[in-house]
């Protein structure tokens, strides 16, 4: 099959010029939040807590918040630029086009993929500025910075879809997303937890991403990288199920 490129350049282009006509909320607000993690935690108690693994705290933390900054932005990028089409009803000028829904997707995650990634790596240059750091395998943190952006995103997407008000949209962000990245090891290592704890953090799945995350970084995981990885892969090909049953059943698309 070959793909309308058009089609998915069109609604890639649309979604992003979003971004660029509200670059304080879009760019600047999650950058300027994000960097008061590194004053606060980094300096504050950083200054107590001297090392984790070998690594200073605030530079250890670092990982963590970029993920952080990823899940909940990939996750709301996707799920908005979705929803609102569908709430105004300018989504069925789009199914009725003649573009196949993997062009559709192509063009909203894509979209929503490359604005998480941009932030993460701003946020990245910022934490520069703040902390010493360095990165032992940037083709992996690559590598785990676009394929946890594209996987949130294609599971934003389906929020967006399955959402029928505003509240919806914003309780898995706040409700689910961003409790699991705070109890997944975004601010310590899992192995400073009791042994039952360490035990029950393990069927958090954010845990998976933050440690291969932070491997890339400092070469130290709380969990088998290759289960990190095994783990994203898992739950990127789950999302890519869940659309396509989506579109071929019309799941709150055609109602």
């Amino acid at each position: 099959m070959t793909l309308n490129l058009r089609a998915i350049r069109a609604i890639y282009l649309f979604e992003m010029a979003r971004t660029w006509r509200t670059p304080l909320q879009s760019i600047l607000s999650p950058v300027i939040s994000t960097s008061l993690y590194f004053v606060v935690f980094g300096s504050a108690i950083g200054s107590r807590i001297t090392e984790i693994d070998g690594v200073s705290y605030g530079a250890f933390i670092v990982p963590g918040l970029i993920m952080l900054l990823l899940l909940t932005q990939s996750v709301s990028n996707a799920s908005f630029g979705i929803y609102f089409p569908k709430f105004l009803g300018t989504i069925y000028e789009l199914l009725s086009a003649p573009i196949s829904f993997i062009e559709i997707v192509l063009g909203y995650v894509g979209a929503a993929a490359t604005k998480s990634i941009i932030l993460g790596l701003l946020i990245l240059a910022t934490a520069w500025l703040f902390v010493p750091l360095r990165i032992e395998h940037p083709v992996w943190m690559l590598a785990f910075l676009v394929l946890t952006a594209v996987t949130f995103s294609l599971f934003g997407f389906i929020i967006g879809i399955w959402a029928d008000g505003i509240e919806k949209l914003q309780t898995v962000p706040l409700l689910i997303i961003t409790p699991l990245t705070f109890l997944g090891g975004t601010f310590y290592s899992i192995g400073v937890l009791p042994p039952i704890w360490q035990t029950l953090t393990l069927f958090n799945p954010v845990v998976y991403l933050v440690s291969g995350f932070r491997w890339s970084f400092y070469g130290i995981a709380d969990v088998d990288v290759g289960i990190s990885l095994a783990v994203t892969l898992l739950f990127l090909a789950l999302c890519l199920v869940a659309v396509w049953w989506i579109f071929k059943t019309g799941y709150r698309l055609k109602n």
